[in-house]
């Protein structure tokens, strides 16, 4: 009976890691120095910063820019989420990019809307809204998006666990990794950009970052098997998808969950991978290098994890140890 009362106490203390990993982030989802540009004379971009933080205290970081032109830049460049375009006279224009973000593009046109009315007369006239960077026409929301981007990192995890439980040999689990990653990318690719058009961009580009984002989750779990064997499983999942899917910022943006979390989260497989397929797909591969250089990262510690874990086993083989062969060429359920 203590047995059983302790198994039911541990299952409730997983439950309750589980709802606090997946509700608390999505719960505190709020602007936090969220960059956006401000196109004016220098006096009117102050007059707007200070507006700004009264309306949502530390929720922008205000980049000053000369022109219209530059604004547009700095949101194709990634540089920024949106940017507001003050006029001589008149309400303030604003620049969203909902591929960006779609909850920041409408977080930024209802604070530009408040500001244009507190500043208007009696009936104050709203903002000109531009979508400079929008979402397709076959994910208008966002969520074809968001949806896709789990596959990613379920996929990873699968690859990588059916590879340590059907292959016998660590680079033959690599191997095989590295040709599910790209056959599960081709296959994402083909529903979710040639037959539901949630993605746009170059097809191949955007085929390999979902692959590296599989191989960066799959190899990784299979360097810690060969390692410490099947923990690596229950570390994988803790990791990347209990911890990392919700700090991913896919469904909202890095800079909308809690400070410091948001940050995090990009050097986890998941938020990487999510910001480079948002780059490769919606904006010409602008601001690609870290996310690109992340996963590349855990790609190399997988694979030299998976070197350690060789080497160990062939070792213990080589001392007469109970090891699984190295170089087996059975794809029978490895011992």
């Amino acid at each position: 009976m203590r047995r059983v009362i302790g198994i039911a106490l541990g299952l409730s203390v997983v439950l309750g890691v589980l709802v606090t990993a997946f509700v608390w982030p999505s719960s505190e989802i709020a602007p936090r120095d969220v960059p956006v540009a401000v196109a004016g004379p220098p006096e009117a971009v102050a007059q707007v910063s200070d507006q700004l933080d009264q309306a949502v205290p530390g929720g922008f970081s205000v980049e000053a820019v000369a022109s219209e032109q530059e604004a547009r830049d700095a949101i194709a460049d990634r540089d920024v989420y949106g940017a507001v375009v003050l006029a001589p006279s008149g309400p303030p224009s604003v620049l969203t990019a909902s591929a960006a973000g779609p909850l920041v593009a409408q977080l930024l046109q209802g604070v530009a809307t408040s500001m244009a009315a507190g500043s208007s007369g009696t009936e104050p006239a709203g903002p000109v809204v531009e979508d400079v960077a929008p979402l397709p026409s076959g994910d208008p929301r966002g969520s074809g998006f968001s949806s896709g981007a789990l596959p990613m990192v379920m996929g990873g995890l699968a690859v990588g666990v059916a590879m340590t439980l059907l292959v016998t040999g660590v680079w033959r689990r690599v191997l095989g990794a590295l040709l599910a990653a790209a056959g599960g990318a081709t296959a994402a690719m083909l529903v979710m950009q040639t037959w539901l058009g949630v993605l746009e961009g170059d097809w191949v580009a955007n085929a390999g970052a979902f692959a590296l984002t599989i191989a960066a989750v799959s190899l990784t779990i299979i360097g810690l098997h060969s390692l410490i064997g099947t923990a690596a499983v229950g570390l994988g999942a803790l990791l990347f998808l209990i911890v990392g899917n919700p700090l991913s910022g896919v469904t909202s943006a890095p800079e909308l969950l809690p400070s410091g979390w948001g940050t995090f989260g990009q050097y986890l497989p998941p938020g990487a991978g999510g910001t480079l397929l948002r780059s490769t797909s919606f904006f010409d591969g602008a601001a690609a290098a870290q996310p690109l250089l992340v996963l590349t990262g855990w790609v190399l510690l997988g694979l030299l994890l998976a070197a350690a874990g060789s080497r160990r086993a062939q070792a213990r083989t080589a001392g007469g140890g109970d090891a699984d062969v190295v170089e087996q060429v059975s794809f029978a359920p490895a011992r």
